[in-house]
């Protein structure tokens, strides 16, 4: 019988597109199933030491907003979001994104970074956080995935 496997494409940063793929990556690792994400262009973000603590909530162009675009726009706003939705993850008890990610790693889950989007925005591997299991081409993480369900976010 075969593993279970699944690869997650995390393509985006703000905090409300990042919490699917670490919820869906926790619950696989929960669930027996291997795990292998790839933090790729805007996902990097959720990533990279000096901004995973720092995720903001994409209000803007957000068709199921409760907020008024000209509303979301404004300055501050994406903050106000992120703040009331850390306070109903806490509610929760849902971690924050480094602490969800350092579950998935300690529970085996496998993180990594796509080289090419580590060109693009001139990240070097000292600007990821330490549960990064290395830096991948698209061709690599093929390999990696062999098998796997994928989902992209």
């Amino acid at each position: 019988m075969s593993t279970r496997k699944v690869a997650i494409i995390v393509s985006k940063g703000g905090m409300d597109e990042v919490y699917p793929s670490l919820i869906l990556a926790s619950g696989a690792r929960q669930s027996g199933i291997d795990v292998a994400m790839f933090f790729t262009f805007y996902g990097l973000d959720a990533i990279t030491e000096d901004k995973v603590d720092h995720l903001h909530v994409n209000m803007t162009g957000n068709a199921s907003s409760p907020m008024p675009t000209v509303v979301a726009g404004l300055p501050g706003m994406e903050a106000v979001a992120a703040k009331m939705m850390k306070k109903q993850l806490d509610d929760l008890e849902i971690p924050p994104v480094r602490e969800m990610i350092e579950m998935i790693a300690d529970m085996g889950g496998e993180v990594y970074a796509c080289e090419l989007a580590m060109k693009m925005f001139k990240l070097e591997r000292d600007d990821l956080i330490r549960q990064v299991k290395g830096v991948l081409t698209v061709g690599d993480f093929y390999g990696v995935s062999e098998g796997a369900q994928i989902i992209y976010t």
